[in-house]
């Protein structure tokens, strides 16, 4: 199974980027969104180091709203 992690632009160097979620910041390869326009601020969605696509804010959310559920569930 692959999971893909929404994170946030803080900044943007080339086809690479500082991303931050929940804290946590990595370097992403922007190489596989270069026919789109990303800017720092927004969301993609990162997979092994690659940002897969980008997303709006509310997507992200609730992508972390859904992973946050599935957290709680496997905690009890």
């Amino acid at each position: 199974m692959c999971l893909g992690i929404p994170m946030q632009i803080v900044e943007i160097n080339g086809y690479n980027a500082r991303c931050e979620a929940k804290g946590v910041e990595r370097d992403v390869s922007l190489f596989m969104l270069q026919d789109e326009t990303v800017a720092v601020g927004d969301h993609v969605m990162v997979h092994v180091g690659y940002a897969l696509q980008k997303l709006t804010a509310e997507e992200a959310r609730s992508t972390w709203d859904l992973l946050d559920q599935i957290i709680d569930s496997s905690e009890v």
